[in-house]
């Protein structure tokens, strides 16, 4: 089993990542998902994600595709994206925990992610999901 802590990680890398090992048959938990970064201009990454969540709203609110707003919702999606689309990717996230915050029986096994020290614009999780309206 692989603990990431998702503290200061960019959210491409930690995907990537968490991906593979899902891949490959391992169990992935990662905790403090809503510290994880995104880099880039916080005007452009907003838009881009408000796209998606009201992708839904366009013709009948009702029906799909549903994007989440919570923070540990929105990094699994991010993961889920980058698995295959075929039964190994559907078994693969099944796989997948993520929490926000800390979960004490995984925190003294977490490891971090290499080379996600960020310099210049950038954003966290939690910043994005209250600015597409979630309430937590």
């Amino acid at each position: 089993m692989i603990v990431i802590d998702a503290e200061g990680a960019i959210l491409g890398r930690l995907a990537t990542k968490a991906a593979k090992a899902l891949i490959n048959g391992e169990k992935v938990v990662i905790i403090n998902a809503e510290q994880a970064i995104i880099s880039g201009n916080r005007n452009y990454i907003f838009r881009k994600y408000k796209q998606r969540v009201d992708r839904a709203d366009i013709a009948n609110p009702k029906k799909g595709p549903k994007f989440p707003r919570r923070p540990d919702l929105l990094v699994k999606r991010t993961i889920r994206g980058m698995l295959p689309k075929t039964s190994r990717g559907k078994d693969a996230i099944k796989s997948l925990r993520v929490f926000m915050g800390v979960d004490s029986k995984y925190a003294e096994k977490a490891e971090k992610i290499e080379g996600s020290i960020m310099h210049g614009e950038y954003m966290t999780i939690k910043e994005l999901s209250k600015m597409l309206g979630w309430k937590g």
